[in-house]
């Protein structure tokens, strides 16, 4: 592979990419058809001046190709997956119950985020999300505000960031032979964080549009929608810890996760069909998310600065706009990395954007309008205090114990 062109120091790569942003920032209303053209132009000047990492010309690009697939597959059938179990779960009439849950002034935004946090620690932080967007859109009358909505995102990144089973760069450290306790440490950032974003962002929301006082009356909760979003998940979650813990190297060669999601999809259908209307958005969305981990996956930053907690802090914001999960193979290959911090900082950082994490960009397909980096950045800023906040306290605690390559 030849070495990047580079323009005042910077390499032409990294300067594709951020007009790739840039376009997705300002002309929010045609993501998708920046995010593709972005891409082409990318994978024209690989072929033509640099190559892959694995080979130049169409060879190479194969050949890259080759090493993604299985991630860009799994995102491809969770997020197409997920958007199908949300919709068993709204038809199953349990968040038009969930007014009778919740308390009805501003700390019931709080409870509600409270409980994206802790379903997203045990189930993929993509349903943690769907799940709150859904319920969000009957407390609140269908008038949720975009405050909120970044805090369901980041209630659901920050959850799944201490556990092995809730986030994919979380498991990803648990294949590659890290303790799932030395994750767990991340939890304490995470917490933190919570309790500093979700009180504004809770509070805002009751002032645009408060919890429905009285939920309807005379509801039947559809038990067997209740039985195939329960399948479903346990489904992801059997499939993610089994693979991990027994063959770990299918997790490399299939995307496990979203075939299981998908056969629980199918093998349910005959107790409810699943709602295909959502289909035809939800496969925009997710393509659009595709195109732009891929065109991070070309980017040369096969040399991240040496492992320290500045590093890891700054990777946080670096996951805000790159895809955090080849930025955390390369963190697991150079080591030295105190694996609390990064997986704190790789799990929570993306929230910052809309599109800097999966979760964000599954949500905003629910929602439209989150579909704007300034509106998201305007009313999301708790978000970015926070993480800092949640870092520091985690420094401050538990100090800085870098492990050895392992």
């Amino acid at each position: 592979m030849a070495d990047s062109i580079l323009v005042v120091g910077i390499p032409l790569d990294f300067i594709f990419f951020a007009c790739l942003l840039l376009g997705i920032a300002v002309f929010h209303r045609h993501t998708l058809l920046i995010a593709l053209i972005g891409l082409a132009v990318i994978v024209g000047y690989k072929m033509g001046f640099t190559g892959f990492k694995f080979g130049t010309g169409v060879a190479g690009l194969v050949n890259h190709m080759t090493h993604e697939w299985v991630m860009l597959a799994n995102l491809f059938l969770l997020l197409m997956g997920f958007a199908i179990l949300s919709r068993h779960f709204e038809e199953s009439r349990i968040p038009d119950e969930m007014p009778a849950v919740l308390p009805d002034d501003w700390k019931g935004g709080v409870v509600l985020l409270i409980i994206v946090f802790v379903l997203s620690s045990f189930l993929d932080n993509i349903a943690g999300a769907l799940i709150g967007g859904t319920v969000a859109r009957h407390v609140f009358r269908e008038k949720v505000h975009i405050s909120y909505l970044a805090a369901i995102v980041a209630a659901s990144n920050a959850g799944g960031a201490g556990s092995v089973v809730g986030d994919t760069t979380t498991t990803m450290m648990w294949i590659d032979g890290i303790s799932p306790l030395s994750v767990l440490e991340a939890y304490i950032g995470s917490i933190v964080a919570l309790a500093i974003f979700a009180i504004p962002a809770a509070m805002r929301q009751h002032r645009f549009s408060p919890v429905v006082k009285n939920p309807q009356s005379g509801l039947r909760v559809d038990g067997a929608r209740v039985v195939i979003v329960a399948v479903i998940l346990i489904a992801a979650l059997a499939a993610n810890v089994t693979a991990n813990l027994k063959f770990p190297a299918l997790l490399d060669t299939l995307p496990v996760l979203g075939l299981a999601v998908w056969a629980a999809i199918l093998l349910t259908a005959f107790l409810r069909a699943p709602d295909w209307k959502v289909m035809p958005e939800i496969f925009k969305g997710t393509i659009f998310l595709l195109a732009l981990v891929t065109a991070a996956s070309m980017m040369p930053v096969e040399k991240l600065p040496a492992a320290s907690w500045q590093t890891a802090l700054g990777l946080g914001f670096v996951s805000s706009v790159f895809d955090n999960i080849p930025l955390t193979a390369l963190a697991l290959k150079q080591g030295g990395y105190d694996w609390g911090f990064l997986a704190y900082a790789v799990g929570f950082g993306g929230s910052m954007i809309w599109f800097g994490s999966s979760a964000g960009v599954a949500l905003s397909n629910m929602y439209p309008e989150a579909k704007s980096v300034g509106l998201w950045v305007r009313h999301g800023w708790p978000i970015a205090v926070a993480y800092v906040v949640g870092f520091f306290v985690m420094l401050v605690v538990l100090g800085w114990n870098p492990d050895a390559p392992h």
